[in-house]
């Protein structure tokens, strides 16, 4: 009985690894064994910055926030205290958005957190 060399099956695996390998550096969109290595890499890689893409925009908003709050004479965690203390519910996405693009608008929620904290 001949043997059973699974041809097909074996080149339609590794021709989808090579295609997922697509536009890698050097041997690695080229040969299987590195393209493999590379292409799992990479999924962890993916699986792991889809989480840190979320702490880097909040830090991202909070650096923004804090310097438009203290060109306005107060701290981010005065700020933000101030702004619970006075009800004013908006997160961090809109309050970046805020202090770049409506700064009387962010200027008027900064001293509504300073009368808030001054009760």
């Amino acid at each position: 009985m001949p043997r059973v060399k699974g041809g097909t099956v074996t080149r339609k695996r590794r021709n989808r690894v090579l295609k997922l390998a697509k536009g890698y550096y050097g041997s690695k969109h080229s040969l299987f064994k590195q393209a493999k290595q590379q292409v799992m890499k990479s999924g962890q890689y993916a699986y792991r910055d889809r989480r840190q893409r979320k702490r880097d925009f909040r830090k991202l908003w909070i650096a923004r926030i804090n310097a438009a709050a203290r060109t306005n004479d107060i701290s981010y965690s005065r700020l933000m205290h101030g702004l619970k203390l006075a009800g004013v519910d908006v997160n961090r996405k809109m309050l970046a958005d805020l202090a770049i693009h409506d700064e009387k608008g962010f200027a008027s929620l900064a001293e509504q957190a300073k009368t808030a904290l001054s009760k």
